[in-house]
């Protein structure tokens, strides 16, 4: 990998983070396109996603903040623990558990086995599909202040399915809160701060690796390079944040899942005709 073709995976992590279309199957995809044809490999993609959600802490961060605040104080015994803030708190703290649990216990299937570009079509056509059926489905009743530690547990599971690449963390955790009855914003909202602690955890712990040069973190990159698209998917992704806000405030998934059924169709003709490799 080259200087070049890091920031141009970074411009990818940042267009595709915080849409329902799957970050880590586009550079997964892409790095097959790239001169050296290389997959980036599970650890650049977690590292760099560190850039992303970086800029959610920085796009939320009044709101993160004043959760944090209520959960502690409500430790403390100053806030009382019915509080919207307080509750959110607990919601993010018990969401993330299902994908930190299945994240270590299938790790070794993550990082080899599941990246798999067969895989990664049928992914994208499926969970597109679902999205599909969620969006025409949904009520829509449901705003933040109704989320529930039951349906918590349920955004929980949703996102943990972005394990396999394709699905997409806030495509699987919009989805589940779509069905759920939640607005659009309110299930996109949710599944971006639900991302904080799995994101930063996971990124975190690959960055250790790759600095330490522990067995499992090699890939066709330097330190430098993976910095690089970190910070342009930080500056890239601050901006999809607000743009996707505003568009799903008034629009449909739609055209997420055509692009979704699109990319899935087009990745089978190219592996059976043999351009790329799975």
């Amino acid at each position: 990998m080259n200087w070049f073709e890091a920031a141009f995976l970074g411009l990818i992590q940042g267009l595709t983070e915080f849409l329902p279309i799957s970050s880590s199957a586009h550079l997964f995809i892409v790095g097959k396109f790239l001169p050296t044809g290389e997959d980036p490999g599970a650890a650049f993609t977690a590292v760099s996603q560190l850039g992303t959600e970086t800029a959610v802490l920085v796009f939320f961060w009044r709101d993160i903040v004043r959760i944090i605040k209520a959960w502690f104080g409500s430790l403390r015994g100053s806030v009382p623990r019915d509080t919207p803030d307080v509750r959110m708190g607990w919601l993010v703290i018990i969401g993330t558990i299902p994908i930190a649990i299945l994240g270590v216990v299938f790790q070794h299937y993550i990082e080899s086995t599941l990246r798999n570009l067969w895989i990664v079509a049928c992914t994208l056509i499926v969970f597109g599909l679902i999205l599909a059926v969620a969006d025409s489905v949904a009520s829509q009743e449901r705003e933040l202040k109704d989320l529930s530690y039951k349906h918590g547990i349920i955004y929980g599971f949703a996102q943990a399915l972005a394990l396999i690449p394709g699905v997409s963390r806030s495509g699987g955790t919009i989805t589940a809160g779509l069905l759920m009855g939640y607005t659009r914003e309110a299930a996109a909202r949710y599944s971006f701060l639900l991302a904080i602690p799995a994101v930063f955890g996971s990124g975190l712990y690959e960055l250790y690796k790759v600095l330490g040069k522990h067995e499992g973190a090699e890939g066709p990159f330097n330190i430098g390079q993976i910095a690089l698209a970190t910070v342009i998917a930080f500056g890239v992704g601050y901006l999809i944040i607000g743009w996707f806000l505003k568009f799903i405030s008034t629009k449909s998934f739609r055209p997420f899942v055509w692009y979704r059924i699109a990319l899935g169709l087009l990745l089978f003709i190219l592996l059976g005709l043999g351009v790329i490799t799975a």
